[in-house]
C-alpha cells in the first residue's frame, strides 16, 4: 500500500526529516514509492539512498559483518529496482558496502595484532618457557649474595614477568576478566559507529561535489571564450557562475524552449546571475545549434552517470551537441562528480535512452489526425567515450585513461559485480 504522505512532491529536506520519525521499513517503502513516481530523481537519489542506508545501519538488527552486508544489499536492491534508470543508487550502495568491508578489515587486523601480542607475552612467562626461571628466595638464616640480589632485581624489572602474574579470575591469554560475550557487543557498537561516520563522509562528498567542481572553473574557462552550455544543470550553473566571478566570457545556452505564451524563458535565473556578473548570454534553440558550433570554444554539460568504458548518460540532446563539437574539433567537457562513476558497462536500455511522455511535443486532442503517428520523446541520451575530451570531477580534470584508477579507489572488487537490479549478492 502506497504511503499517503507521499501523494505530493516533497522536498529532499522534508523527506529526510520524515525518515527520522518513521520505522526503517516505512522509510524504505516511502522512498520506493517516490522513486517509482519519479518524484525523487537525479542527485536527490544519491542523497536519499545514503540516508536510508545510514538508517539501516542504525536501526536494523545484525550481529556480525555478514549480516550487515546482507541488510545493506537487500535494501539497496529494492531501491535500485524501483528506479532502474538512476545508476547513482547502485553507486552509493556499492560505496557503503566497500566502507563496511574496510572497517571490518581494520577491526580484524587490530584483533590479530592484539592476539599476537598476547601470545608473545604468554610464551615469555615462566610457566610456558623453562628457560626463564623465577627468582629464588634465599634462606632466611643466611644473607643473600650479590649475585642473588642482581638476579632478583633484573627479574623484577622485567615487564613480561609483571604481566605474567595473573589474578585467579583473569583469562590465561590476556590477563583480562572480560568474557567474549561482553566483548562482542562492544565490537558491534564500534563498527556501527564507524560505518555511520563513513556514510556521513559520503553525504558530505555528495553535498560538496558541485562547489568543488566549480573550483576548477577558472582553469577551464579563459577570458573571451564562447562556451556552449547544453541544458545546464545545477552543477553547470554553479560552474559558470564561479567562472563569471573571475572571467569575462560569453555563454551560449541551448536546450529547452518556452512551452507557450506568457511562460518564463528557460534558465532565466542563470542568465540574470551571469549578466549581473558581466557575462554575456545568448539563448539558442536546439535547431540553431549547428550554426553556433563553429563560433564556440568548448561545450559543457553535466552527466547523470559515467560508465566503466567512459560513456556518459546525459540529458536528451546533449549527444547531438557532443557530435557537432567533435566534427568541428571543439573540446567537450563533462562535469561529473565521482559518486556518479558507475563500475559497470552501459546496458542496452541505457544505450537506447529513456523514453518520456510524447504529449509534450504532440497534442493528442485530435486523435484521428495523429493516430497513425508513432512519436518518441527521448529523455536521456548515451554519449560514447570517443566524443568526450575531459571528465571534470570534484577531484580535478580526468581523462578516459584515468577512469579505471578512480573506480578502483572507490569500489571493492567484490561489489563491482554485484547485481543490484536482481537483488543477488
Amino acid at each position: 500500500m502506497a504511503p499517503s504522505q507521499a501523494s505530493h512532491v516533497p522536498t529532499l529536506d522534508g523527506l529526510i526529516k520524515s525518515f527520522n520519525n518513521q520505522s526503517l521499513e516505512a522509510s524504505i517503502e516511502s522512498l520506493i514509492f517516490l522513486l517509482k513516481r519519479r518524484q525523487v530523481k537525479g542527485d536527490e537519489c544519491a542523497k536519499a539512498t545514503a540516508y536510508i542506508l545510514r538508517q539501516v545501519v542504525a536501526k536494523a538488527k545484525w550481529n556480525d559483518v555478514d549480516q550487515l552486508l546482507s541488510r545493506i544489499a537487500s535494501a539497496g536492491s529494492r531501491l535500485a529496482r524501483a528506479a532502474p534508470l538512476e545508476p547513482v543508487i547502485g553507486n552509493v550502495v556499492r560505496r557503503v558496502l566497500g566502507l563496511i568491508r574496510d572497517e571490518a578489515s581494520e577491526d580484524r587486523n587490530a584483533d590479530d595484532i592484539a592476539s599476537e601480542a598476547a601470545s608473545d607475552i604468554q610464551t615469555l612467562t615462566p610457566a610456558t618457557n623453562p628457560s626463564v626461571q623465577p627468582p629464588q628466595r634465599p634462606a632466611l638464616p643466611h644473607r643473600p649474595t650479590l649475585s642473588a640480589l642482581s638476579s632478583g632485581l633484573q627479574v623484577s624489572k622485567s615487564m613480561f614477568n609483571l604481566l605474567s602474574v595473573a589474578e585467579p579470575g583473569d583469562s590465561p591469554m590476556t590477563g583480562a576478566s572480560t568474557p567474549m560475550s561482553q566483548a562482542q557487543p562492544a565490537s558491534i557498537h564500534s563498527l556501527r559507529s564507524e560505518v555511520m561516520d563513513g556514510i556521513e563522509e559520503i553525504l558530505d562528498e555528495i553535498n560538496q561535489a558541485d562547489d568543488q567542481i566549480a573550483g576548477f572553473a577558472e582553469i577551464q574557462i579563459h577570458p573571451g571564450d564562447y562556451v556552449l552550455a547544453y541544458q545546464p544543470s545545477r552543477t553547470v550553473e554553479r560552474f559558470l557562475v564561479k567562472a563569471a566571478s573571475k572571467r569575462r566570457f560569453t555563454v551560449v545556452i541551448a536546450g529547452l524552449e518556452a512551452s507557450g505564451a506568457g511562460t518564463e524563458a528557460p534558465y532565466a535565473s542563470l542568465r540574470k546571475r551571469l549578466n549581473s556578473a558581466g557575462v554575456k548570454t545568448v539563448n539558442l534553440a536546439s535547431n540553431g545549434l549547428m550554426a553556433y558550433i563553429p563560433r564556440v570554444n568548448k561545450v559543457i554539460f553535466s552527466a547523470k552517470a559515467v560508465y566503466q568504458n567512459g560513456g556518459l548518460l546525459v540529458d536528451s540532446g546533449s549527444c547531438i551537441a557532443a557530435q557537432a563539437a567533435h566534427e568541428y574539433l571543439k573540446p567537450v567537457i563533462a562535469l561529473c562528480p565521482v559518486y556518479k562513476f558507475c563500475p559497470e558497462d552501459p546496458s542496452d536500455e541505457v544505450s537506447r535512452g529513456e523514453l518520456g511522455n510524447p504529449s509534450d511535443y504532440v497534442s493528442y486532442a485530435n486523435g484521428p489526425a495523429v493516430g497513425a503517428l508513432d512519436v518518441e520523446n527521448t529523455v536521456t541520451d548515451y554519449i560514447p567515450p570517443d566524443l568526450v575530451d575531459v571528465y571534470l570531477t570534484n577531484l580535478g580534470p580526468q581523462t578516459q585513461h584515468h577512469l579505471a584508477n578512480i573506480l578502483a579507489d572507490h569500489y571493492k572488487t567484490e561489489d563491482t559485480g554485484f547485481s543490484l537490479q536482481l537483488g543477488e549478492p
